[in-house]
C-alpha cells in the first residue's frame, strides 16, 4: 500500500566538531522530534510520538547524511533507517523499515523523504512516502 505523510520536525539535540582538514568540514550528530502534520492513522492506532537521531558530514553545508527513526502508535511501533545527502538547503534520500512492534511487527517498507527547513528556526518539515506490507 502506497502511503504519504508530513511532520513538523524539531531539533531537541545537537553536537558538531569540527573536522579541520578544509574549511567549514563539520562532523554533527542531531536527536530531533516530531508531529505530523498530515497522517491518515492506519492500523497501529493514533500517532503518539516520532523521534530521530542523525549523523551528518558536511562540507560549507552540503554532504551524506544517515540516522535511525522511531514512530510509536498508539498499538505498535516502527523502526527506521535513513540515509540520504543535504543539497542547497534540501536533506534527501532513502529509508527503509527494518524492525515493527505490536501491531506492526510484520511490517515491510520503505521509501523515500525530503527534509526542508520551516520559516522557525531549529525547525524542519518531514515529507514522506513509501511502499508498505503487513
Amino acid at each position: 500500500m502506497h502511503r504519504k505523510a508530513s511532520f513538523r520536525i524539531f531539533v531537541t539535540r545537537r553536537e558538531m566538531l569540527s573536522v579541520g582538514d578544509v574549511p567549514d568540514h563539520t562532523l554533527m550528530l542531531t536527536e530531533m522530534e516530531g508531529e505530523p502534520i498530515e497522517y491518515t492513522p492506519g492500523v497501529a492506532g493514533k500517532f503518539v510520538s516520532r523521534r530521530s537521531v542523525g549523523f551528518h558530514d558536511r562540507i560549507k553545508g552540503s554532504g551524506p547524511m544517515q540516522g535511525y527513526a522511531t514512530t510509536i502508535y498508539e498499538h505498535g511501533a516502527v523502526y527506521s533507517r535513513f540515509e540520504g545527502k543535504r543539497e542547497k538547503g534540501v536533506t534527501s534520500g532513502k529509508w527503509k523499515v527494518y524492525k515493527g512492534i505490536g501491531k506492526l511487527s510484520k511490517l515491510k517498507g520503505n521509501g523515500t523523504f525530503a527534509v526542508k527547513p520551516s520559516k522557525k528556526s531549529s525547525e524542519f518539515i518531514l515529507e514522506m512516502e513509501g511502499e508498505y506490507e503487513l
